[in-house]
């Protein structure tokens, strides 16, 4: 039996279960994917202090993220189509985020429906918003999600348009996979997707499918967002939603300076420095490069989170350090659920856990709230 170490480990064993189209949009960016590439790669440009002779008794790891009581500053990234990683992947992700003490938040985009997961989990989750053209349909999903108890509301502004994704392309991606032959030879090798899938009903966009009038089934994610998300979408609309919404507001897709301004000026309660995964505009910076400058300008006047390129508890302190007071993982969750299921997610978080706690002691403190620049060696990250 493999030993499970790394969030590596959980990538290469969930390539081995999980469909090709269905990994390859999780695992991929748009057009030579650079930026998704840079994200993590930039990471490992920073390289950090190591402290001895300190005492690393009674260490912790716990902070906050808009208000919330957080396990560690890490939140699960909302992310499409999770429902398709495993069966019931949302509700699986939920539930082990919910008893790792860190939350959870779900796509627009998710196969589980916001009152699906609210029916089989406990603990208040995050919903993410995207505009759509429809309105009418969007003033009675954000009613959905204060009736499921969601606790915060990510407002995505950087997918107005979809990115080109090749793969996505090419695998013909859709949910539920189309009868090819390609796709049924490819799954007759995913035995255990395969009987998973085929214990669930949930297998097409829950938040969706039967709420939006004349939709009783969608084709491919890419014809979906190219018939209905907003390219209009603008700050007067930041302010329509933040009213219809009334709680915690997070805006998600911010990577310049004179837009986290803007943010902050919104009200809204936190940002998130993010390039979506890299799956968006290539060629832009890296969520980790732009993040000190955007701390920097308005970190007192708005909570700073950042996402991209997240794969280990080191990554999460580099963040910290450089200004974020949370961060996201996509990706480091879907290779774990994909893997095995929610027992996968547990593990990715733990890894994530040990790692970061690990990494804090050897560069000398003991509290993540004590973290900051001075943790890293100077000349091996970005300044503002």
């Amino acid at each position: 039996m493999t030993v499970i170490t790394t969030i590596e480990d959980l990538r290469v064993l969930a390539q081995k279960r999980v469909p090709r189209m269905f990994y390859d949009y999780a695992d991929s960016g748009s057009w030579t994917e650079g930026t998704y590439r840079a994200n993590s790669a930039d990471f490992q440009k920073i390289k950090l202090r190591q402290r001895v002779a300190v005492n690393m008794e009674g260490r912790t790891t716990a902070t906050t993220m808009v208000g919330q009581q957080v396990a560690m500053p890490v939140a699960i990234a909302p992310t499409g189509l999770t429902g398709m990683q495993h069966a019931d992947g949302e509700i699986l992700a939920a539930r082990a985020a919910a008893a790792f003490g860190i939350p959870f938040t779900l796509s627009t985009m998710s196969i589980c429906s916001i009152e699906d997961v609210a029916a089989a989990t406990r603990a208040p989750f995050w919903f993410q918003l995207y505009v759509m053209r429809d309105r009418d349909f969007i003033e009675r999903l954000i009613d959905r999600a204060k009736a499921a108890g969601c606790s915060a509301l990510v407002l995505t502004l950087d997918l107005q348009i979809l990115g080109q994704r090749h793969k996505d392309l090419k695998n013909g991606l859709s949910a539920p996979p189309k009868l090819t032959i390609a796709n049924i030879v490819n799954m007759m090798t995913k035995p255990r997707w395969c009987l998973g899938m085929a214990g669930t009903s949930r297998r097409q966009f829950g938040n969706i499918v039967g709420h939006v009038k004349g939709v009783e089934n969608m084709g491919s994610l890419s014809e979906w967002t190219a018939k209905q998300f907003d390219p209009r979408l603008n700050w007067g609309d930041v302010e329509w939603i933040k009213k219809r919404w009334g709680g915690k507001l997070i805006l998600k897709g911010i990577q310049d300076v004179e837009d986290a301004r803007i943010a902050a000026d919104s009200g809204a309660d936190a940002l998130i420095v993010s390039n979506h995964g890299g799956r968006q505009l290539d060629g832009a910076q890296s969520s980790i490069e732009a993040l000190p400058a955007i701390a920097q300008a308005v970190g007192s006047r708005i909570e700073v989170h950042m996402d991209g390129g997240i794969r280990s508890g080191q990554d999460v302190l580099k963040a910290v350090a450089l200004g974020a007071r949370g961060t996201y993982i996509g990706r480091a969750f879907l290779y774990g659920l994909g893997a095995m299921g929610e027992a996968g997610v547990t593990k990715a978080l733990e890894i994530i856990h040990k790692e970061l706690d690990l990494t804090m002691a050897f560069c000398g403190r003991t509290r993540v709230e004590q973290v900051d620049a001075s943790i890293l060696l100077p000349g091996t990250y970005p300044l503002p």
